[in-house]
C-alpha cells in the first residue's frame, strides 16, 4: 500500500484527487503554490467580507458536488434559490431566460425568437455530444437560429469572451453550456441555482480537513519547480531546490505550466500541451450599497460595453452588501490584458451606472480586480483528440486539468468527479 504520491495543485480537482486517495488508504502530499487551497474557487478578504475571487454557482444537476457535500456531512449548508436572468439591450433592461421573456423581447423578430427558442430547447434535451465535437460553434448556431438572432443574442458572447478565437470553437463545448443552464430549470419558466452557506470556503475547508484527518498532507506556498523523470519513470519533484522522492505524481495544474515543470516529457507530448490555447480573465468584484438589478445573471449587448454580461451574486446568496462580478475575458496575449486594474474598475463603474441610473458614486463601497491567466481553455473542434492521454507514457505520471472534462465547462462538480476518477485509476 505505501506508495508515495504527490498531487500538484490544491484547486477542487487536486483536492478531489487527494480526498479519494486518502479514502482508499493512501497518504498523498499536495503541493500548492498559493497561500490557500481552492485555485479559482479560493476566497479572499474583500474589506471584511470573505468571498470568492471569481463567481461560482451550483446547478441541481451537479451530482459530483452534491455527493461530496453528503460525504463531508455538510449537505445541510446547501441553499437553493429561484433566480432570474435579464438582458441589457438597446439601453433597456429586459427579462430573459424563459419562453415568455423570449416572446416579449424587444428588438427581435418573431421568426428569430422561434428559432432561438427551439434551438435552446432541443440543446437542453440532447444527450449525445459526439456529433457536435468536430463542428464549429458559430456556424452551428447561425444555422439553427438564423442571422438576426445570432447577431443580437450570440455574437457579443463569442466576441467578448474569445476575440480572435471566436470562430474556432467546438459546438459540443457551447452545447454543454446551453444544456447546463437549461437543466437548472425545474420547469420551463423557473430557474433554480444554489450556493453554499459560507461560500466555497465551506467545501474547501471540509475537504482539506478530511484529507488531513486521514494522514494526507497539504503544503501551501510550495510550488513544484520540476517533476523529475528518469529512465521513463517518476523519480520525484523539486521543491525549494530539493528533490523529494515520489513513486507517483498526479498533476492538476493548468496545462500551459506542464511543459515548464516536465521538460523531459517526449517532444510530441510537450507539443500537444503547448498547443492548448487559453483565455485569461480580469474579474472585477464590486461592493455596493444598493442592487443594480433583480437578476442573478445579466447578459449585455451594448456597443459601449466590452463584456458579454455580469453576475449580481447577492441575488443568489444574500449578504449585507450587494456584490456584483463583472468578468472581462480575453486571450492572455491580447494588449487589453496588460492594461492596469484601474482601467477595468473605471469601466465597471460606468457600465453599472448606465444599467441603473439611480446608482451614484457614493453607492460604490469598494471595487477590486483579480486576474487569472489560464481561466478557460479554448476548445476547438475535436479538442479532446488533441490532448495527450491522462496517464502519460511515463511510469507513475498522470496529468489533467479542467480541459479534460470537455465538453463540460469548467465547474466545481466536474472537477470533483474527474479528480476522484483520476485518483482511482492512478492506484489500480
Amino acid at each position: 500500500m505505501g506508495q508515495k504520491i504527490a498531487v500538484l495543485g490544491a484547486g477542487p480537482m487536486g483536492l478531489a484527487v487527494a480526498y479519494q486517495l486518502t479514502m482508499d488508504g493512501h497518504q498523498p502530499v499536495v503541493f500548492e503554490a498559493d497561500d490557500r487551497v481552492g485555485g479559482m474557487t479560493a476566497c479572499f478578504d474583500f474589506n471584511g467580507l470573505q468571498i470568492e475571487r471569481y463567481y461560482h454557482f451550483h446547478c441541481i444537476s451537479d451530482s459530483g458536488f452534491l455527493r461530496m457535500l453528503q460525504e463531508l456531512g455538510i449537505a445541510d449548508k446547501m441553499r437553493w434559490v429561484e433566480t432570474r436572468m435579464g438582458y441589457w439591450y438597446q439601453n433597456q433592461l429586459q427579462a430573459w431566460g424563459n419562453p415568455v421573456a423570449l416572446l416579449k423581447f424587444r428588438g427581435l423578430g418573431l421568426i428569430a425568437k422561434f428559432r432561438y427558442g427551439l434551438h435552446a430547447f432541443l440543446a437542453t434535451k440532447r444527450t449525445n455530444w459526439r456529433t457536435l465535437d468536430k463542428v464549429e460553434a458559430t456556424a452551428w448556431i447561425q444555422r439553427w437560429v438564423g442571422q438576426e438572432a445570432y447577431e443580437i443574442l450570440w455574437r457579443r458572447l463569442f466576441d467578448y469572451k474569445f476575440y480572435d478565437y471566436a470562430n474556432g470553437l467546438s459546438a459540443a463545448w457551447i452545447w454543454s453550456r446551453i444544456r447546463r443552464i437549461g437543466r437548472s430549470r425545474y420547469n420551463l419558466f423557473r430557474e433554480k441555482l444554489g450556493y453554499l452557506e459560507g461560500g466555497s470556503t465551506t467545501l474547501l475547508q471540509s475537504m482539506k480537513m478530511a484529507i488531513e484527518s486521514r494522514g494526507g498532507i497539504i503544503r501551501l506556498q510550495s510550488p513544484v519547480s520540476q517533476v523529475v523523470i528518469a529512465a521513463g519513470q517518476i523519480r520525484g519533484v523539486m521543491v525549494n531546490g530539493q528533490l523529494e522522492p515520489f513513486d507517483k505524481v498526479i498533476s492538476t495544474i493548468p496545462l500551459p505550466y506542464v511543459p515548464r515543470l516536465m521538460p523531459d516529457l517526449p517532444a510530441k507530448i510537450l507539443a500537444q500541451f503547448q498547443s492548448v490555447k487559453n483565455i485569461a480573465v480580469v474579474c472585477v468584484i464590486v461592493k455596493l450599497r444598493k442592487s443594480v438589478t433583480e437578476n442573478f445573471w445579466l447578459n449585455t449587448n451594448d456597443p459601449e460595453m466590452d463584456i458579454p454580461g455580469l453576475v449580481e451574486y447577492t441575488n443568489l446568496r444574500p449578504l449585507d452588501q450587494h456584490i456584483v462580478y463583472v468578468p472581462f475575458y480575453m486571450p492572455g496575449e491580447h494588449p487589453k490584458f496588460a492594461e492596469p486594474d484601474q482601467v477595468f474598475l473605471d469601466k465597471v463603474r460606468r457600465y453599472l451606472k448606465k444599467i441603473n441610473p439611480d446608482l451614484i458614486d457614493t453607492d460604490f463601497i469598494d471595487l477590486r480586480a483579480s486576474r487569472y491567466r489560464y481561466a478557460q481553455p479554448v476548445c476547438d473542434p475535436g479538442f479532446l483528440d488533441k490532448l495527450p492521454p491522462v496517464a502519460l507514457p511515463i511510469k507513475g505520471l498522470w496529468v489533467a486539468d479542467t480541459s479534460y472534462y470537455y465538453p463540460e465547462d469548467r465547474g466545481i462538480s466536474e472537477s470533483i468527479d474527474f479528480g476522484r476518477n483520476m485518483a482511482r485509476s492512478a492506484v489500480l
